[in-house]
């Protein structure tokens, strides 16, 4: 008789899900932020506060279940250096588990990823490797874990195989249980951009398990192949360019993205997404990331299309990270400038939009 054993000592395996469990213990939930809109309107305005994690963004409960994942398949264990490609809050996420498990890891991304997020992956132990070309990203990633044995854990391909969407504790399920007890507790709207396609796909499936009557709409920044491949219906679609909005928006179209669980995708122009950042920012009183502004304009739009047709309920988007990472950029006059963005129209229709709540974006 033939045998074959490849097993690996459990002992490690145990202890890294138990530490990353024990992470998850000490964490409470999120908030759930009312944001102020006229009480005539009869529409509510939800911020679900991700910035407030450990790590500072979504990206944290991404990680979490990549490294669950990559352990419990077996792809990483004592000693494997893990590599990602990331365009920044994601590989901070992951640096920050890398070093509670004791391992090595490698960011591979953009040259033109912000300084803040550098710094933040090296203070957690990670060691940060730049392409000149944002799609080679990929195959650098893969080419570095191959080379020296290590794993890569592909947050483009896994984001949507990794999460439990029907609950375990994941921001869809979150999100309805906070709302609760709000007048209208099943929103009309779910909003949220697309880095890796991992929350959408999450929220999505997560609205359709529990038979809610919620719509999920995505944003989509300049240069983001989310949009078109969305459009066309074509999931090879590509721009091959570089999105300037951080998290969100990439140049293809992502394996974990699965639009058939998304009821609209919205383009935004990323001049409005910072001003939609700058006025969230004064309206709550901090900062808030690019993606944030990208989401709100979003959800300002489909709030007035509500008004206008006199539908009263809830809405709800998400606050993906804090505004002080982009302090050098997105709150920079002379970075906003340099990249040849207006903001003034841009800010006539958001204050337009709270003063009346008529959209003119």
């Amino acid at each position: 008789m033939k045998q074959c054993d490849r097993s690996t000592p459990r002992d490690w395996v145990d202890n890294a899900v138990r530490l990353i469990d024990a992470d998850t213990q000490r964490s409470a939930d999120t908030h759930l932020l009312r944001y102020p809109l006229p009480a005539r309107w009869g529409v509510q305005l939800y911020l679900k506060d991700e910035s407030t994690h450990v790590t500072g963004s979504l990206k944290h409960r991404l990680a979490r279940s990549l490294f669950l994942y990559a352990i419990c398949n077996g792809w990483v264990t004592e000693g494997t250096t893990v590599v990602e490609a990331s365009s920044g809050s994601t590989a901070v996420s992951e640096a920050y588990f890398a070093s509670m498990l004791g391992l090595d890891f490698v960011a591979v991304m953009p040259a033109s990823t912000s300084p803040r997020k550098i710094a933040l992956i090296e203070a957690h132990g990670g060691r940060c490797h730049f392409v000149r070309h944002p799609p080679d990203m990929y195959a650098e990633a893969a080419r570095l874990a191959e080379e020296c044995g290590g794993h890569y854990l592909d947050q483009f391909t896994n984001a949507e195989r990794a999460t439990d969407w029907r609950g375990n504790n994941n921001i869809a399920e979150s999100i309805y249980e906070q709302l609760a007890l709000e007048t209208h507790p099943v929103p009309e709207w779910i909003v949220v951009g697309a880095g890796t396609g991992g929350t959408s796909a999450t929220i999505g499936r997560y609205i359709r398990y529990r038979r809610h009557a919620t719509k999920l709409a995505v944003v989509d920044p300049e240069n983001s192949a989310f949009f078109g491949g969305y459009e066309t219906g074509d999931p090879a679609y590509q721009t091959g360019m570089a999105s300037r909005i951080e998290g969100i928006g990439r140049p293809r179209v992502e394996p974990s993205f699965v639009g058939q669980v998304v009821d609209r995708m919205i383009e935004v122009p990323d001049a409005a997404s910072v001003a939609a950042a700058r006025r969230a920012s004064r309206v709550i009183g901090r900062r808030v990331g690019g993606s944030t502004g990208t989401n709100l304009w979003g959800a300002y739009a489909l709030i007035a299309e509500m008004v206008d047709r006199g539908r009263t309920g809830s809405v709800v988007t998400l606050i993906c990270d804090g505004g002080d990472r982009y302090a050098g950029t997105y709150y920079d006059d002379a970075w906003v400038a340099g990249q040849g963005l207006s903001l003034a129209e841009p800010t006539e229709v958001i204050e337009n939009f709270h003063a009346t709540g008529v959209w003119n974006g």
